[in-house]
């Protein structure tokens, strides 16, 4: 969408609010302790292996295109924030679980209308979440023992205040591989969909030639490993967005690794990642988190993968 002040209400209320406080995946600062162990990865069989006749290799089982009961996992994206208000969740446009009909979530297209699903969706992401806290949101979703489980979550441990203090690649590997891990204790059957991490590039390129963009990135410190000093073009400041990204990348290689060792995991590829998002996906109040539209468009894609019959 064409580049403006929203209105002039919003162009001056919400940058000083936003100053006084930013939750969710705009927080600073925040440094993960690798929580797992990156050898249980190597040592974890594919989950939900079928047993085969001696001699025999085992087979993968079925993957379920029509799941019956979701819990989402993640952080303040899956959360709705700054959806449809200022700083605050609106889980209903989640894209994962959200019961609007303009964002149709991924529950909403495969249970059907909320009256058939309303018990049978959870959303347990958390705002403000890192990977360091997916096993303790895996061992709630275990104990649901939903037939599909999502995950969207890693913006946080790149948006740091630096990027010394982003998240390290091998603790993200070893978090992730544990929260899977307590998910297969509790619920082995439970399916997983992972979503790559958003490209935080891309949001900055997108937003950095908005004055009003730039000034709500700057006075709620937003994202500042990527964000901060948005009008740079030093080499310095395109040298710390370079690191942001490869970090990004780094969590993504990750993701996709860590899935693909277990057989009901389904990674979506890189899709989220490489989605050309514009303005109007994007939140007028925070410039960062998706707007309604944005949550429509990861609740398409997410669809396009649990429902894609096999696997390239």
């Amino acid at each position: 969408m064409a580049v403006n002040l929203v209105t002039t209400a919003r162009s001056l209320v919400a940058p000083l609010a936003l100053a006084v406080l930013l939750l969710g995946c705009t927080s600073a600062g925040q440094e993960a302790d690798g929580g797992g162990d990156v050898a249980a990865e190597e040592e974890r069989g594919a989950a939900g292996e079928v047993a085969a006749e001696d001699g025999d290799a085992p087979a993968e089982p079925d993957w379920n295109t029509e799941p019956t009961s979701i819990a989402a996992m993640g952080d303040s994206i899956t959360r709705g924030f700054d959806a449809c208000a200022l700083l605050a969740d609106c889980p209903e446009v989640s894209w994962a679980t959200g019961t609007d009909d303009e964002v149709d979530s991924l529950a909403r297209r495969l249970l059907g209308g909320e009256e058939a699903w309303a018990d049978r969706t959870w959303n347990l992401a958390v705002s403000g979440a890192v990977m360091a806290d997916l096993p303790a949101q895996a061992a709630e979703a275990a104990a649901l023992e939903p037939e599909l489980v999502t995950v969207l979550i890693g913006g946080n441990d790149a948006c740091a205040a630096d990027v010394s203090a982003m998240t390290d690649a091998a603790a993200f590997r070893a978090d992730f591989t544990a929260a899977l891990d307590v998910l297969r204790a509790g619920s082995p059957e439970t399916q997983v969909y992972v979503s790559s991490v958003p490209d935080l590039e891309r949001l900055w390129s997108e937003g950095q030639g908005s004055t009003l963009a730039r000034l709500v990135w700057r006075l709620a410190d937003v994202c500042p490993a990527m964000l901060a000093d948005a009008e740079e073009q030093s080499e310095e400041a395109n040298e710390r967005r370079s690191l942001v990204s490869e970090r990004v990348r780094e969590y993504n290689e990750a993701l996709a690794e860590v899935c693909a060792a277990d057989a009901l995991c389904r990674h979506d590829g890189g899709a989220t990642f490489d989605f050309a998002f514009t303005t109007d996906h994007i939140s007028d109040w925070d410039w960062f988190h998706p707007s309604r539209e944005g949550q429509s468009s990861l609740a398409a894609l997410a669809y396009e993968e649990v429902t894609r019959a096999t696997v390239d």
